[in-house]
């Protein structure tokens, strides 16, 4: 058993990983999960200029991600509906409504110019691993020069934990990042491609939640348009809970119309007497149309995964961004170093005929110690010594090549790259320059119109549903001991809300407080039903009249019920005790009825309740008499139905 334990835990705990690290999490590097990041590089690997049909992308990525083509495809569908890393060519979609894509075989897309310049590709940057099954290399993550995560968002689903981030709009996030660089405060805030009103006074810097709002056009007061959608809302839903809420009965309308196309556009139009006004509570308060998200900016960080801010991940991106800057600058300057050395030495062997000296020579090695010798003069003007490969380089040049050998030529490629070296050797000095003129020209290579914020930021008091709700359903009580709001028949006891809450008091003296119920059996003979708020409750003052059946003594108990646990029982007399007589009047008479025995000459006794003192509920009554009550008798005419009636 031990060891099917430890072999069950290990398991678990490697699926665990698997599943966060590897599958619903983003990793905060390049901001994409695995998949997305397998399909960037099948897209990288695929890049002609010329768009490729969805299909082919799927089947050419299934050998980096074994994880099927519907997931695959999926996924490439949402990433390209992003906007930034894939143009896209055919139907993918509809946000606004939720329509699906077109199949793969009928959509293209190709690789976006703006994912070369976010992703660095070049594999003496970036780190490529095998793939998994070895016979290609992907990389293991990208190395980002903005926060991907931040701009195109992320939501997914692990073991024990989840991520929700929020889009941001792409012209904030990379002046806050020009910001950061440069130790100056900004703020950030999501910015979502269908629109609509955004309140973040708790949104805690990307780990709180967010209060969202459809847009409306009231401007006729018979008919609300509906022209921007809540986050993660399509007109489909929002129409469904629009639809659901007027058959419930909370909302009046007309009818209601989806004119939605490339934007939102849901018509609704008002019966006779009722306005926009009237009803835009209530469409916050029952629909979709104002909905409180929470959100978590949970990220793979050093293979563990974090929860993060939004300011934080700014911040670490512009130092990241030095940090790419740097190793992308002192790579070109090993390449530019190197071609400077091979025209040098291509100068010198070819302008100093030390291909001469190499005529006589009858083997390989002494070809090879030649060729070294012949540039020993010329020791200075080389970038560094040279070695065997070099050699091997310069002896594959064609004879054609030496002939047509142009010094001139050869000049200006030297003073091109030592131009090149002196500016890379500049931009090294100055880090944070460079960086900050790299966001300024992506800024530049984006449309207006694709830069425009979205979302408006308003701050909004969220809409009370119990307050907005209208108290108009009827709460029946019938015969044969069934209170509800779905019993047919019998006396109306209180118009209710769905969102009440019930005080009920049962013939057996015992009392609960409970939802509205559809159809609850009390039993008959009910006491006492009112609406469970603690300001009307506690102000009832209840008088309970009970017997002992062991002795037929009968006492009164004086008491208000100031707090109450839901659906729990309680006893407003003494267990074992029969109730005779509930009242919530301050005062009445009654009378006692005792049982006929000997040397018992008075058969009736009148009480007025206010002749005794108000007790604590859980206290216990006080005597009448020491007669045997065979009944009671209280001047009401219906006292019963007078307690509801009282509190209608």
């Amino acid at each position: 058993m031990a060891f099917v334990k430890n072999l069950f835990d290990k398991n678990f705990i490697e699926y665990a990983s698997y599943v966060i690290r590897d599958r619903a999490i983003p990793d905060l590097e390049d901001g994409l999960k695995p998949v997305q990041r397998r399909i960037m590089h099948t897209l990288f690997k695929m890049d002609d200029g010329r768009f490729q049909k969805v299909a082919n992308v799927v089947g050419e990525c299934m050998k980096y991600h074994p994880h099927g083509d519907a997931s695959i495809g999926g996924a490439l569908v949402v990433l390209a509906n992003k906007g930034i890393f894939i143009e896209k060519q055919g139907n993918f979609g509809n946000m606004y409504t939720g329509d699906g894509a077109s199949a793969p075989r009928y959509i293209e897309c190709r690789v976006h110019p703006l994912a070369k310049e976010f992703l660095v590709t070049n594999p003496a940057v970036t780190h490529y691993i095998p793939n998994y099954d070895g016979r290609s290399t992907e990389p293991e993550v990208y190395r980002a020069k903005v926060p991907v995560a931040l701009i195109i968002g992320a939501e997914g689903i692990a073991v024990g934990m989840s991520t929700k981030i929020l889009p941001y709009n792409i012209r904030e996030v990379l002046e806050a990042e020009i910001k950061a660089l440069n130790d100056e405060p900004f703020e950030i805030y999501p910015d979502l491609p269908t629109g609509g009103l955004i309140d973040v006074t708790n949104y805690n810097d990307g780990n709180g939640k967010i209060v969202t709002r459809a847009k409306f056009d009231m401007s006729d007061e018979k008919k609300i348009i509906i022209t921007e959608l809540p986050v993660d809302t399509t007109s489909e839903s929002l129409m469904n809970s629009i639809e659901n809420a007027y058959k419930s009965g909370r909302i009046k309308i007309s009818s209601i119309d989806d004119y939605t196309t490339d934007h939102c556009q849901i018509e609704i139009k008002l019966p006779r007497g009722v306005y926009a006004k009237d009803i835009e509570k209530a469409l916050y308060a029952y629909t979709d149309c104002e909905k409180s998200i929470s959100c978590q900016m949970l990220v793979i960080r050093d293979n563990m995964p974090v929860a993060m801010t939004a300011t934080e991940i700014i911040k670490y991106y512009a130092k990241k961004l030095t940090a790419i800057i740097k190793d992308e600058l002192e790579y070109d300057q090993g390449r530019l170093t190197e071609e400077l050395h091979a025209r040098t030495l291509e100068r010198i062997f070819i302008e100093e005929r030390i291909y001469k000296k190499i005529e006589q020579m009858k083997t390989a090695e002494d070809v090879v110690k030649a060729v070294k010798k012949g540039f020993i003069p010329f020791k200075a003007e080389l970038v560094r010594d040279i070695s065997d490969e070099d050699v091997e380089t310069l002896l594959r040049i064609p004879i054609r090549r030496i002939s047509l050998f142009d010094i001139n030529k050869n000049k200006d490629q030297v003073a091109a790259i030592n131009k090149q070296l002196k500016e890379i050797s500049r931009k090294l000095k100055h880090l944070k320059d460079c960086a900050v003129d790299y966001l300024e020209g992506m800024l530049k290579k984006f449309k207006e119109e694709e830069l425009v914020r979205h979302t408006q930021i308003q701050k909004f008091n969220v809409v009370d549903v119990k307050a907005v709700a209208k108290r108009d359903i009827p709460l029946r009580y019938d015969d044969k001991g069934y209170l509800g709001t779905g019993v047919s028949g019998g006396a109306e006891v209180i118009r209710v809300t769905p969102y009440d809450r019930i005080f009920i008091l049962r013939r057996s003296g015992i009392y609960t407080v409970c939802d509205v119920p559809q159809k609850l059996f009390v039993d008959t003979g009910m006491w006492y039903c009112n609406l469970a708020e603690k300001d009307v409750i506690s102000k009832v003052l209840f008088t309970v009249i009970y017997r002992d059946p062991k002795n037929g003594y009968c006492y009164i108990k004086k008491c208000r019920i100031p707090s109450w646990i839901m659906n729990r029982d309680y006893l407003l007399a003494p267990d074992g005790t029969e109730v005779l007589h509930v009242d919530t009047r301050e005062k009445f008479s009654f009378t006692l009825n005792y049982k006929k025995k000997p040397r018992v000459k008075i058969l009736h006794e009148e009480f007025n309740s206010a002749d005794f003192e108000e007790k604590g509920h859980k206290a216990q009554g006080v005597r009448l008499s020491d007669h045997d009550t065979e009944s009671i008798s209280v001047q009401s005419a219906d006292a019963q139905i007078a307690l509801f009636e009282g509190n209608k």
